[in-house]
C-alpha cells in the first residue's frame, strides 16, 4: 500500500542561507510565522511541555513553499540555545540550528527557522518530518512521541460544499460527511490505475484539523498527475477507498472478487470519483418547458431499452443511449406526448436494474456512446435541450428509499460503508432489507435534496417521480410520519417546488403497489394506482359503474383536496403485465393484474378472441385518454409490445421499431395521436385544474334511466358532460360530450340525450367499428351524424363518444 504523503527532497537541508531564520520584523512581530502570507498554521505541544509553530506558506508565483519553525519555552536547551531540527528517521547529517528570532537584548524570544522548498524539486502535496535536537543530542518530540510532521500543499479545507470543489487555480476541497469513522484517508489516483489498483498518495485527515463537526475536509493546492479519488473510513473493516457521496463524474464500477455471506453469493464492487470537472455545457437558449400540469401527456420509457433493439435503425453506438432517445423525437411528437418520463438513469446495478442506484449525482455511463461518465453527461444534456426545443418536459423516475449497496463488507460502494448508521435505517426494522435509506434523516435528507437539485440546475430537468413513496414517510424506527421533513422541504423549495414533483407506490423491493394516504402539501402529485385496477375491473366487467365514474371524473375520492391534475393515471406499467398480455393473458397466477384474456390463453389465431382483443385495447386507451387527471402510456403499449405475459420488470425487452408499420400499430398510434388532440381541444373538460361542476355532469344506464350504481351485474354507464358556456371560445369547444361504456357480453342500446334546436351529434369514436372508420374528427365532413333521443346500438365491449354540435341551417 502506498504511504502517505511522501517526503521533501534529500536536499531539503542544504543550503543554509535559506534556512536562517529572517530578522524579527521592527515591532515585535512574530517573525517568520507572521511572515509566511497565504500559511497554513500548526502548533504541536512537545513532550516536555513546550510549544512549537510551524507556518506552511507558497511562494508568489508559485515558485515553491517556505516552512517557518518557531520553538518556545518549555523545550529543553531553548534558553542556552543549542537546539537543532533534523529530518525525522536521520541518524545524522547535517541539521538546521535555530536562532533567535529577535535581535539581541530583545528579550525572551522563540527560536525560529526558515525552510525553502523549490517547486521543481518538490511537487505538492508532500510532507515536512522533522525531529528537534537539544545540545546533547537528546530528541525533543510531540507530546504523543511522534516527529512533528506538516503536510505542504494540504490546507485545512472547508467543510461546505460536501464532494469535490475544483478552482480556476487547480486548488481542489474535499468533504464527506460521517459521523462514525474515528479517521479518514483521502486517496488519490494517478491515471490508469483505477479501483481496482493502490492509491498513488494517501493523505490522513487530521480531526484536530480537518473535521468540522461531522464533515471531514482537507484541500489541496493542485492535484495535477491525479485522476481519481476516494475515501477510506476504516469501518466495517473495509480497507479500500469508497467512491464519494457528493462526486459529479465517476469512474467505472470495477468488479473484484465475490464472497460468501450468509450462504449467498456477494459480488464485489468498487468505483472511484474523478477528479475531472464535467466540460461547461452551452445551453444556449434553453427554457424549461414549464407546462401546465393539467395539460401533460406523459410517456414512460426505459433509456436502453427504447432504441436498444437493431430494428431502431440508429448506429450501434446510438442505439440504447440518451442520444438514441433523442433521435426518436419525432416518435413523442406523432403521438402527441409533450413529457418523457424515463425510468431511472443514476448510476445503478446493472444485475438488479435501474432501480437498484448505486450513487445519486452522475448519469449511467452505459447510456453515452463512449460509456463513459464526462460522454454521459453531455449525452443526456444533449437529449434534454432537443426535448426542449421540441415542447417535451422530461421527468426522472427518482430511487431515494433504498440503494443497491449491500450489507456485506464487499458490497459497501459508497455511504454505507462511509457512514451507514446515519445514511440507512438499521437492518430489519423495514422488511429486513439492509439497503433502505433513512431518508427523514437530516443527512439522508440533504443528500437527496442536492442530489435534486443538481438535476434542475445543472441538467434543467423538469421534475421527478419519486418510486417507492411509502418509504418516504416512515422514520428511522419504520414508523410513519405525519409530516415528514423530507417531502416538506422538497414541496417547498425554492427550486423544487417549480418542478413536477410526483410519488409512485411501486416498490421495486417486494413489488408491492398499494394507494395510501400521501401527505402533499398541494405541490405533490401522485401515480393512481386505483386507477389501474378500477378500469381493468370495469373493462373485465368485474367492477361497480360507480367505481370507473369516480375515475373517469378526476379521483375525487383520493384528490379532493387537490384537484384531478394531481392524478398520473395509467393501465399498464413497466412492472406489471404489458397492454397487449393484460388483453391475452389471464391465469390463476395473474389474478392480481386483473386482466382477461379474451377467450383464449396466449397467442391466438381465432379471430373473434382478436378483435375482442383488440377493441378492449382501444377500450384501454380510450379510458386513459378520456378520463379527468394526467395519462401515462407506457412504452410500447403503442405498438403491441409483449413480455408473454411475464408481469417481471426483467423480462420486458426492447422495443422493436419494425412493429410501427404494421396495420394494427398504426391504427393504435393514429387512435392515440386522435385522443391527445382532442384533450388539447376540448381542455374545458379533459385538461382541467378543478373538478367538473357536479350541475354539469349527468349519468344515465341504456336508455337515460338511472344507472345501477349498487349492481354488481350492471356493466353499462353513460356519462353527459355540458360544455360551461362561454362565448368568447370557440363553438368548436362548446359542445356537450356524450359518453357511453359497455363491458358487457352483449349488445345493448343507448339513448342520446335531447339537444337544444339546431344541434346534432357527432359520433366521434366507436372502439367496435373497423379501422379506419373507428373514430373520427369533428371536423370530418363525413363524421356520423345521430339525432337527439334517438337510439344507439353499443355493442360487447365498446366505448363511443359523441359531441354535440350546431347544425348549419
Amino acid at each position: 500500500m502506498a504511504t502517505s504523503l511522501p517526503a521533501p527532497p534529500a536536499s531539503w537541508l542544504r543550503g543554509l542561507p535559506s534556512c536562517r531564520p529572517p530578522p524579527r520584523p521592527p515591532g515585535g512581530g512574530r517573525g517568520p510565522v507572521a511572515r509566511a502570507a497565504r500559511s497554513c498554521s500548526y502548533r504541536f505541544r512537545t513532550d516536555d511541555d513546550g510549544v512549537v509553530d510551524v507556518a506552511v506558506a507558497g511562494r508568489d508565483g508559485g515558485s515553491g513553499y517556505a516552512v517557518a519553525v518557531e520553538v518556545h519555552a518549555g523545550a529543553r536547551g531553548r534558553d542556552g540555545g543549542g537546539l537543532v531540527l533534523r529530518p525525522a528517521g536521520s541518524t545524522g547529517g547535517e541539521a538546521v540550528p535555530l536562532a533567535p528570532a529577535s535581535p539581541a537584548g530583545a528579550g525572551a524570544a522563540p527560536l525560529a527557522a526558515e525552510l525553502s522548498f523549490d517547486a521543481d524539486a518538490a511537487r505538492a502535496p508532500f510532507h515536512v518530518s522533522f525531529l528537534l535536537a537539544d545540545a546533547a543530542g537528546a530528541e525533543i518530540r510531540t507530546h504523543r512521541g511522534t516527529s512533528f510532521r506538516v503536510p505542504v500543499g494540504v490546507g485545512r479545507g472547508r467543510p461546505a460544499p460536501l464532494g469535490l470543489s475544483l478552482s480556476e487555480e487547480g486548488a481542489a476541497n474535499f468533504a464527506v460527511y460521517s459521523r462514525s469513522a474515528k479517521g479518514v484517508v483521502l486517496c488519490l489516483y494517478a491515471g490508469g490505475t483505477g479501483a481496482g489498483g493502490e492509491p498513488t498518495l494517501e493523505i490522513e485527515l487530521d480531526p484536530y484539523v480537518h473535521r468540522t463537526g461531522d464533515v471531514w475536509h482537507v484541500s489541496l493546492e493542485s492535484v495535477e498527475g491525479y485522476a481519481s479519488y476516494g475515501f477510506r473510513c476504516g469501518l466495517f473493516g473495509i480497507d479500500r477507498p469508497l467512491l464519494d457521496p457528493y462526486a459529479k463524474v465517476i469512474e467505472d464500477f470495477v468488479p473484484g472478487n465475490s464472497v460468501y455471506d450468509d450462504g449467498v453469493t456477494a459480488p464485489s464492487m468498487g468505483c472511484l470519483a474523478s477528479l475531472v470537472n464535467a466540460p461547461t455545457y452551452n445551453w444556449g437558449r434553453d427554457r424549461h418547458p414549464c407546462l401546465p400540469l393539467e395539460k401533460l401527456v406523459v410517456y414512460r420509457a426505459n433509456v436502453a431499452l427504447f432504441t436498444k433493439d437493431k430494428s431502431s435503425g440508429l448506429p450501434d453506438n446510438v442505439a440504447g443511449t440518451f442520444s438514441g432517445l433523442a433521435a426518436k423525437v419525432e416518435h413523442f411528437r406523432r403521438l402527441g406526448v409533450n413529457a418523457v418520463l424515463l425510468e431511472p438513469v443514476f448510476s445503478f446495478h446493472q444485475v438488479k436494474g435501474p432501480y437498484f442506484p448505486y450513487h445519486f449525482f452522475s448519469p449511467m455511463s452505459l447510456y453515452s456512446s463512449e460509456c463513459g461518465s464526462v460522454s454521459a453527461i453531455k449525452s443526456m444534456k444533449d437529449m434534454i435541450k432537443k426535448m426542449h426545443k421540441n415542447g417535451i418536459e422530461v421527468l426522472l423516475e427518482v430511487v431515494f428509499t433504498h440503494t443497491a449497496e449491500g450489507g456485506a463488507e464487499c458490497e459497501m460502494i459508497s455511504i454505507r460503508g462511509i457512514d451507514g448508521s446515519s445514511y440507512y435505517i438499521a437492518d430489519g426494522v423495514v422488511g429486513g432489507k439492509a439497503s433502505v435509506l433513512n431518508c427523514n434523516h437530516p443527512v439522508t435528507q440533504k443528500l437527496i435534496l442536492d442530489s435534486l437539485r443538481h438535476w434542475v440546475l445543472d441538467f434543467h430537468v423538469d421534475g421527478f417521480c419519486f418510486i417507492n413513496a411509502p418509504f418516504l414517510v416512515r422514520g428511522a424506527g419504520g414508523e410513519g410520519l405525519s409530516r415528514p421533513p423530507l417531502l416538506e422541504a422538497i414541496a417547498f423549495d425554492p427550486v423544487l417546488s417549480k418542478t413536477k414533483i410526483i410519488a409512485d407506490p411501486w416498490s421495486p423491493l417486494d413489488i408491492s403497489n398499494v394507494q395510501f394516504p400521501f401527505p402533499h402539501w398541494k405541490r405533490w402529485a401522485e401515480l393512481n394506482t386505483r386507477f389501474c385496477i378500477d378500469v381493468r375491473k370495469f373493462l373485465k366487467g368485474e367492477a361497480l359503474i360507480s367505481d370507473l365514474a369516480t375515475r373517469l371524473c378526476g379521483s375525487g375520492d383520493l384528490f379532493s383536496s387537490r384537484g384531478p391534475a394531481f392524478s398520473f393515471n395509467y393501465v399498464s406499467r413497466n412492472s406489471g403485465l404489458t397492454l397487449v398480455d393484460l388483453v391475452s393473458f389471464s391465469n390463476d397466477e395473474l389474478a392480481s393484474e386483473f386482466s382477461w384474456n379474451c377467450g383464449e390463453e396466449g397467442p391466438s389465431e381465432n379471430s373473434a378472441v382478436l378483435q375482442t382483443r383488440l377493441r378492449q385495447i382501444r377500450n384501454f386507451l380510450f379510458v386513459l385518454f378520456i378520463s379527468l387527471g394526467i395519462p401515462v402510456l407506457n412504452m410500447g403499449d403503442e405498438c403491441g409490445h409483449s413480455a408473454a405475459g411475464s408481469t417481471s420488470y426483467k423480462d420486458r425487452g426492447p422495443l422493436n421499431w419494425k412493429t410501427l408499420k404494421t396495420t394494427f400499430v398504426k391504427e393504435v398510434t393514429g387512435f392515440i395521436s386522435f385522443l391527445t388532440a382532442l384533450r388539447s381541444r376540448r381542455g374545458d373538460i379533459f385538461q382541467r385544474k378543478e373538478f367538473l361542476k357536479l350541475e354539469n355532469i349527468h349519468w344515465y344506464g341504456s336508455d337515460l334511466s338511472e344507472p345501477r350504481w349498487e349492481d354488481p351485474t350492471s356493466n353499462i354507464i353513460c356519462m353527459h358532460v355540458n360544455a360551461e358556456l362561454d362565448e368568447n371560445v370557440p363553438a368548436s369547444v362548446r359542445g356537450d360530450l356524450y359518453i357511453c361504456f359497455n363491458a358487457s357480453e352483449e349488445l345493448t342500446s343507448a339513448t342520446l340525450p335531447a339537444l337544444a334546436e339546431g344541434s346534432v351529434w357527432l359520433r366521434l369514436v366507436d372502439t367496435s367499428l373497423a379501422f379506419p372508420g373507428f373514430f373520427s374528427s369533428e371536423s370530418n365532413p363525413k363524421v356520423h351524424q345521430v339525432p337527439a333521443l334517438s337510439s344507439y346500438q353499443l355493442k360487447a365491449h365498446s366505448c363511443v363518444l359523441f359531441e354535440s354540435k350546431k347544425v348549419l341551417s
